[in-house]
């Protein structure tokens, strides 16, 4: 943790909890998540995590030491310390949307009229590939059947795929293009990746 100790245990005037914390203007920067959604699983809004890490010290600290405290001090699940944690370092302007710790990263997804199984293999065979992905060359690195794949684009950047069945013969296709240098890249990666999945799903249910 570079060598720093995280502040003393908040009493209970400090938690984050109703009528406890300060309670501001709703923040300009995009959350990860709604309102809604962070206090039903936490017990408190944006503005009460963002006042109580505020009064924690968590400006100074790194991504790890803030989603740490939240796992030590308040005791809410690994998942939505790295959720609270993203959204209270957008809010205070050190994270821009769609940025990750390794750059930023876009997503995109379609539903489509296939069984899981097929859609999958229209990523991993090659000749179906080159009809609605052409002139792409990468390497998958993993692939679990048929759920998800991992692969290297040609300029190095993460492609994580995953394939979710929601019956038969539908599923839903998910596209995270990481390691992009900045937002407009991010613009240009949603833009390419929905053509694509359009084309996949011309494909499929043609």
């Amino acid at each position: 943790m570079d060598g720093r100790t995280f502040p003393p245990r908040l009493g209970k005037d400090e938690m984050p909890r109703g009528a406890q914390a300060r309670e501001r203007p709703a923040h300009e920067a995009k959350m990860p998540v709604s309102d809604t959604a962070v206090q039903a699983k936490t017990g408190s809004t944006w503005a009460q995590w963002c006042d109580a890490l505020d009064r924690a010290g968590a400006a100074t600290m790194t991504h790890r030491e803030i989603a740490t405290l939240l796992h030590r001090r308040f005791e809410i699940g690994d998942w939505w310390c790295q959720m609270v944690t993203v959204g209270y370092e957008r809010a205070r302007g050190r994270r821009a949307v769609n940025e990750t710790a390794k750059g930023f990263s876009a997503g995109t997804s379609r539903t489509i009229a296939a069984s899981a199984a097929k859609t999958f293999r229209a990523w991993t065979d090659a000749r179906t590939r080159a009809a609605w992905l052409p002139g792409q060359r990468f390497m998958i690195r993993t692939a679990i059947r048929p759920r998800s794949l991992r692969i290297t684009w040609p300029d190095g950047a993460d492609i994580e795929v995953t394939v979710t069945e929601k019956g038969a013969n539908k599923c839903v296709v998910a596209v995270t293009h990481s390691g992009l240098k900045s937002a407009p890249a991010v613009r240009g990666a949603k833009s390419y990746w929905a053509s694509r999945l359009d084309a996949l799903r011309e494909r499929l249910e043609g």
